[in-house]
């Protein structure tokens, strides 16, 4: 099984690299939403990036796959005529950090420590001899701007990797949470930059717990804003499939066994959830046996 999990991934790198050689030639077009008045998001080519246009310059999260930058900041350009002064990463995926390389070498690069390092193990970078890199990280929490160009960027703990950024900007009660809560339905849990399936939803409740005054979420991928209560269902819904995935392995069944009788309970997909799971990083079968190899190093 194990070998299936890591040809498993090895396909979705290689078709993840075809597609993208394919966006470098014709990167795909940015489609433009406004959240709140200096707050947008640009959507298509990857993860959702956040422009927020504060009284000096301009403040991205996340760049989306490789090829993507420069659309990005052709973008922006469309926005506004401030400049680009700070890249935040929110973690360390090529569909958010890809673009990376394609910013002026002045502008300032935020990450988590972790994620940095993450980054630093990627060929991508490796080739563009560091450009890209953050230059700046923080561990728990760090603030970036004053009054209503403020930032607040928190790491509550591992998740879908061990660098997950929550970018939270006060003054329009909104977040970014990256690919932490990416969507509605079981996250991808990378397990080798230090995601954690057994930690993921006390990661989720911490956040919810620890972050104060937003009201609107930008997800990672969805194609519209989620609210902070979505956070809550969300950090619910990841207990809820914990608490079941361990009752499965306890009574001795395989992750294969366990997985065939897995069922989104019928509340969730009511609220949008996907019934299935997402086929990277080995599936359903790869994320509950993550979860038992992470229960015996307990």
């Amino acid at each position: 099984m194990r070998r299936s999990l890591v040809l498993g991934a090895l396909v979705a790198v290689g078709a993840l690299s075809i597609g993208v050689a394919a966006w470098q030639q014709t990167p795909p077009a940015l489609t433009v939403e406004k959240v709140k008045d200096n707050l947008f998001v640009l959507r298509g080519g990857g993860g959702n990036t956040a422009v927020f246009v504060t009284t000096d310059g301009v403040v991205v999260v996340d760049a989306k796959n490789p090829g993507m930058g420069q659309p990005i900041l052709d973008k922006i350009k469309e926005l506004t005529p401030k400049p680009v002064t700070t890249l935040i990463n929110t973690h360390t995926h090529g569909d958010h950090v890809g673009g990376n390389v394609q910013f002026p070498a002045t502008i300032d690069i935020v990450t988590q420590e972790n994620t940095k390092a993450n980054m630093e193990r990627m060929p991508a970078f490796a080739a563009a001899s560091g450009v890209g890199i953050a230059k700046r990280t923080f561990k728990d929490r760090m603030s970036i701007g004053r009054g209503g160009d403020q930032i607040d960027l928190y790491y509550f703990g591992p998740g879908h990797t061990n660098g997950d950024a929550w970018v939270v900007f006060p003054a329009l009660r909104t977040m970014h949470s990256g690919d932490i809560f990416a969507n509605r339905g079981l996250p991808l849990v990378d397990r080798n930059n230090g995601g954690s399936q057994l930690q993921y939803p006390d990661t989720l409740k911490k956040a919810h717990a620890g972050i104060r005054d937003v009201d609107t979420i930008i997800n990672g991928h969805t194609p519209a804003q989620t609210t902070f209560d979505d956070l809550k269902m969300f950090a619910d819904f990841n207990q809820e499939f914990l608490t079941w995935a361990q009752a499965q392995l306890a009574a001795g069944k395989t992750a294969e066994q366990a997985a065939a009788e897995w069922k989104t309970p019928d509340k969730y997909v009511a609220a949008g959830y996907s019934a299935t799971a997402p086929t990277m990083f080995g599936g359903l079968v790869g994320r509950i046996q993550l979860l038992a190899d992470e229960m015996k190093k307990k």
